[in-house]
């Protein structure tokens, strides 16, 4: 039942993340009637908000968009960065939703943020843990224990990471919607993609619950 599950659930992350392509390319050809890049999409919303020590950056890659806390940069990849459509303003205004995020010390974000250490960490070292655990489940059970307990630790920041996700881009488009960035179409388009990539991350929750369930259920039943 466990690789059914993971199956479904593997296939069904597939399906999402191929939608979420395909979204983004059809939004990236909606261009925006202001004619504003992301980068200046991302500006203008920092600046509306009172956030002065952000910068806005360009990265390689494609859907490498994200926001350091650390060294408060909001990173946007090259095609949102420099393009001037409504994928690339839903994904410049979704990014700096983090900042306002962090700005505002929103209590989610905080807490993700401790995480972050503890989850570099273990997910290095995670599954040979697990992996040794359940070769040794006879011999040694507290090491797959220790494995579990670790794992729960990547499950409570995938878990996490939904809230922070979701009101990011719900500040993105009502900032988007409060000061007339974009057209009724465009809006449309934003809401769309930011849509449809927060089910990537509730896919992977699932995901993540799952194998940490059917871990439980090893130990569990080791005798």
């Amino acid at each position: 039942m466990y690789w059914i599950l993971i199956g479904l659930i593997m296939l069904v992350s597939w399906l999402v993340s191929n939608r979420l392509k395909n979204k983004f390319e059809k939004y990236s050809k909606l261009h925006l009637q202001n004619g504003m890049s992301g980068a200046e999409i991302a500006e203008k919303m920092l600046a509306d908000h009172g956030i002065r020590d952000v910068r806005v950056i360009s990265t390689p890659g494609r859907l490498t968009d994200h926001y350091n806390p650390l060294d408060k940069t909001v990173n946007l990849s090259e095609a949102v960065y420099n393009q001037r459509n409504a994928a690339a303003a839903a994904v410049a205004a979704h990014e700096c939703g983090h900042a306002v995020q962090h700005a505002t010390a929103y209590s989610w974000l905080t807490m993700r943020s401790k995480l972050v250490p503890v989850v570099s960490v273990a997910s290095n070292y995670v599954q040979w843990i697990l992996i040794a655990g359940i070769l040794l489940i006879k011999t040694f059970p507290s090491l797959l224990l220790i494995g579990i307990v670790v794992f729960a630790a990547t499950t409570l920041f995938s878990i996490i990471t939904l809230p922070v996700e979701y009101d990011a881009s719900h500040r993105a488009l009502a900032w988007l919607e409060n000061k007339n960035m974009l057209t009724r179409e465009e809006h449309a388009g934003a809401k769309d993609s930011l849509k449809w990539a927060a089910r990537t991350y509730v896919v992977a929750a699932i995901g993540s619950i799952a194998t940490l369930l059917y871990y439980v259920m090893i130990y569990m039943n080791r005798r």
